[in-house]
């Protein structure tokens, strides 16, 4: 039986779901007692064909925080502990539900803010914007939050030129090294 990529991506996301959805919800008890709720945030991002969809977080910045990349904010957007959950990667893990649903795969360049119009822009001439977005990808193995919008787009050209099943595991080594780490995060 032959599985396509999308199915593979959604049979993990639904595997890791199951294990994953108890940490979920102590996350959302805590955020809904420090900070009160939503403790899920839907976030516009331009997606394939730079077609907009919501990403879905556990919200880590204080209710009526702006709409900008996190490198554009202030230490007091966050409320109390958030920039734990941030660098431990935890707010990213209800996106496995982008996954479900198709918007995103677990590897590809990651979805840029639907106001991220000069990085939007550049893929789409590069033809970035034909992949399919991801949670991780080359440009957040390479930098993360410690990069510029030019070099991520550089990356993700790179990306757009090597993908294969061999660059996807190293993303994938290099994304659990990371996030183990607590490396590249703002």
């Amino acid at each position: 039986m032959y599985f396509s990529a999308h199915m593979l991506n959604k049979l993990f996301s639904v595997l890791l779901l199951i294990p994953i959805l108890p940490v979920i919800i102590i996350f959302s008890f805590y955020i809904l007692i420090v900070d009160g709720s939503p403790v899920i945030y839907k976030q516009k991002r331009s997606g394939r064909n730079n077609s907009t969809f919501n990403i879905y977080k556990l919200r880590t910045m204080k209710k009526n925080t702006p709409d900008l990349a996190t490198d554009k904010l202030s230490v007091k957007s966050f409320y109390p502990g958030a920039k734990i959950i941030r660098k431990l990667s935890i707010d990213e893990l209800p996106q496995l539900i982008n996954i479900i649903k198709g918007d995103i795969n677990f590897i590809g360049p990651r979805p840029a803010l639907y106001n991220q119009y000069k990085l939007i822009n550049e893929r789409h001439k590069l033809g970035i914007s034909k992949l399919k977005p991801g949670i991780t990808g080359w440009a957040q193995v390479n930098g993360r939050d410690k990069i510029s919008e030019k070099d991520k787009i550089k990356l993700d050209y790179y990306y757009l030129k090597n993908k294969s099943f061999k660059l996807n595991c190293i993303i994938l080594i290099k994304t659990i090294y990371n996030v183990i780490t607590v490396k590249d995060i703002n």
